[in-house]
């Protein structure tokens, strides 16, 4: 049987956060495409570049990485990337030296508060009707879950009742919803202050799927692209990445 999908309104197939402080004196505007597994770490970051930063208009826009890499194919005019697989920016560069890697994704398996589903056995438990992962065709945590399901020879059993999410936050709200009895989703969503505690995890161990190796690449040259890009690298930015669960490269 094929995959299924659940489809919500169009405001939840790209999840958009634009970070501004209203009308402000004509200056440069910094638009960053990002994975949706950053919109609670990165604002973090964003807060402290956005005062040192006042004459910049900050916008971040959230979504699936390999629809970014698409839209950018195309045109779409960012002037940061940062996906969840540093694959797609390598493919974008016209010289390596271009892409920098800022962290390690990790997957969890994610139930609601009140669920009676062992987040640790999920796979084998008859009242999993449906999970939730990211569309693997176009999202690095999809293809995760997947390589996930394939090693413990899980696939072929839970196809049937797979739903897919646009992004891995619409896969996260699949299961806040109700859409969904259990979601495969990044930790980093699962610790943001506004959920946690608000359901059972398992994190799912490293060794079952490949690194998620997230990386990023400047598209349009300029001081706030390459200032927001050392914030993210800083101390200060891997800190912030490390309280939601990413690891960090060469670590």
């Amino acid at each position: 049987m094929a995959l299924s999908s659940i489809k919500y309104g169009k405001w939840l197939l790209l999840l958009t956060l634009t970070i501004s402080c209203g009308r402000r004196p004509a200056g440069a505007t910094l638009t960053i495409a990002a994975a949706a597994d950053l919109q609670f770490a990165l604002s973090q970051i964003a807060e402290p570049f956005r005062a040192a930063h006042p004459d910049v208009d900050l916008r971040i826009v959230y979504g699936s990485s390999g629809n970014f890499y698409n839209q950018i194919r195309n045109g779409a005019p960012f002037d940061l990337f940062l996906s969840a697989d540093v694959a797609y920016p390598r493919r974008l560069a016209a010289k390596t030296d271009a892409v920098f890697t800022y962290a390690v994704g990790r997957i969890v398996m994610w139930v609601p508060p009140k669920s009676p589903i062992d987040p640790a056995a999920a796979w084998d438990n008859p009242q999993l009707t449906h999970l939730a992962i990211a569309n693997p065709e176009h999202a690095p945590y999809g293809r995760a879950a997947e390589a996930v399901l394939r090693a413990l020879g899980k696939y072929e059993a839970l196809r049937p009742k797979l739903v897919l999410g646009e992004n891995i936050a619409q896969t996260f709200q699949f299961v806040q919803t109700g859409a969904a009895d259990a979601g495969i989703v990044a930790m980093s969503l699962v610790l943001a202050p506004q959920v946690r505690g608000e359901g059972r995890y398992w994190e799912i161990p490293q060794s079952l799927y490949p690194a998620l190796e997230q990386g990023g690449i400047v598209l349009h040259d300029s001081p706030a692209a390459r200032d927001f890009r050392d914030a993210l690298l800083s101390p200060a930015g891997r800190r912030a990445l490390a309280e939601f669960g990413f690891g960090l490269p060469g670590a």
